[in-house]
């Protein structure tokens, strides 16, 4: 039974879990996923064009950016 005024922590056993409250907003799993989708659809449409060959160039690296920053976002807390 609880205290009047307490406030009760559901994951104070478990010393796994992330304190989402910790977590700056612009870091949490949400905004950082969609940034990393725009991220590799930005390096299809360099990949897949056909005008300026700088764009061309770095398409490879922009959708291996896009796609390891997806894999380490998606560890994220929501």
């Amino acid at each position: 039974m609880s205290q009047p005024g307490s406030t009760t922590n559901p994951s104070a056993g478990n010393k796994n879990c992330v304190d989402d409250a910790r977590w700056p907003r612009l870091l949490r799993r949400g905004i950082m996923e969609n940034l990393a989708t725009l991220i590799i659809a930005l390096g299809f449409i360099m990949l897949f064009q056909p005008f300026v060959m700088i764009l061309y160039t770095y398409s490879f690296i922009t959708l291996l950016v896009g796609t390891l920053m997806f894999i380490v976002v998606s560890k994220f807390p929501e």
